[in-house]
């Protein structure tokens, strides 16, 4: 059976094999604990953990290589970040600002926390899923302890003005969370430039393995900390116990390299080959519709509605051709539409007719063999 083309970039990237490379010595040859640096085997783990966590620090622009803090990935991060404000420091306020089209380790998280006392403002987006800077200013009290706004949407990849309401909220003196997951792997990202206080990403959506992510707190101007929500040998300096994943700390911090030296160049390229894939792509579909900003979004991603042709019927069809996605992966499991969607007032028989191809795709050629399959339907 020939393989479908893959075309889900946006829910997970394949292993690049030069990180795989870095990663394979760390499971049975460098296998010791990094907590255990009274011998030479656990030196050597910790040794490439201090490694990892340096070259990370340096690509995102941190001060020190204290402020990153190794988790499970991007869920964890994000739960770490938003659980974490709100419980140390809830005695000075209890209202959180985020948006309506956040992920759902973000959107879930708060919802729990309104069960400890959270009072949570989920800010409007327009048609192409932007956030008004000054929709945040407008709605920061003097109980508002965080701001979380995405930095690049997971469904519609509309990019945030996330510096813009960085200087908002540290004009007002509030935290500012960014999930920068999506955007980590095409575009630089420099934590001071951007006036945030903590960062997510994730190995799995930049070429890197899967399970491993990091939170970047900071540690100046001001000093950020953390209430931790998993409890034990208090590793990454209190706030996330556990045994450290080496190998994938490794295979993290080799996939953010090769992003910074090769992908980020690449992004030109693969924003005007998306482009003329969209073009062609409207040859067939004269009634497709882009969701998202038409400028304003990942080089890879496209959200397209066809208007009659119902997505689920059409991915089904395309599955042992072309690999594609109604949305988040996070998502799909559910019965429900897209709040993505909903946020962007979609009306609801088209976000049945919506479907999202992220894809790495460089060459003229693929897009063409893709393109040559969606007009045999």
């Amino acid at each position: 059976m020939t393989t479908p083309i893959y075309l889900d970039y946006n829910a997970t990237t394949p292993v690049d094999s030069r990180v795989l490379d870095k990663m394979i010595p760390y499971f049975s040859e460098i296998f010791g604990n990094a907590a255990s640096i009274d011998h030479m085997h656990g030196y050597e783990a910790k040794k490439a953990v201090d490694n990892a966590r340096n070259t990370i620090s340096k690509i995102l622009g941190c001060k020190s290589s204290r402020e990153i803090i190794f988790t499970s990935g991007a869920t964890e991060a994000n739960n770490l970040a938003i659980k974490g404000i709100f419980r140390r420091y809830k005695q000075k306020g209890n209202h959180i600002i985020t948006s309506k089209i956040e992920h759902p380790s973000v959107l879930d998280t708060l919802k729990y926390l309104k069960n400890e006392g959270a009072i949570v403002t989920y800010l409007d987006v327009d048609k192409y899923g932007l956030i008004n800077p000054e929709d945040v200013k407008k709605a920061i009290t003097d109980k508002t302890i965080l701001v979380s706004i995405m930095y690049a949407n997971n469904e519609i990849g509309t990019i945030e003005p996330i510096s813009e309401i960085g200087k908002i909220t540290k004009e007002a003196d509030v935290f500012f969370h960014t999930d920068a997951v999506q955007i980590a792997c095409y575009y630089p990202i420099h934590v001071y430039d951007l006036n945030v206080d903590l960062l997510t990403i994730s190995g799995h959506k930049i070429f890197g393995p899967k399970g491993i992510g990091a939170l970047f707190v900071r540690s100046q101007n001001p000093y950020v900390q953390l209430e931790p929500i998993i409890h034990g040998g208090g590793h990454e300096r209190g706030m996330r116990s556990g045994t450290l994943n080496v190998p994938l700390i490794v295979g993290l911090a080799e996939a953010l390299r090769i992003c910074k030296n090769e992908r980020y160049k690449e992004v030109d390229n693969l924003s005007k080959v998306r482009d003329e894939f969209l073009g062609k792509l409207k040859e067939i579909y004269p009634d497709l519709k882009l969701n998202g900003h038409p400028s304003k979004r990942l080089p890879n991603n496209l959200n397209i509605t066809i208007p009659g042709v119902e997505s689920k019927v059409l991915i089904n069809s395309l599955k042992d051709k072309i690999s594609i996605s109604t949305g988040s992966a996070c998502s799909t499991t559910k019965a429900e539409s897209s709040h993505v969607l909903k946020a962007i007032e979609l009306c609801e028989d088209n976000i049945f007719n919506t479907f999202r191809v992220s894809t790495n795709f460089q060459s003229e050629f693929e897009s063409n063999q893709i393109l040559r399959i969606l007009n045999n339907i």
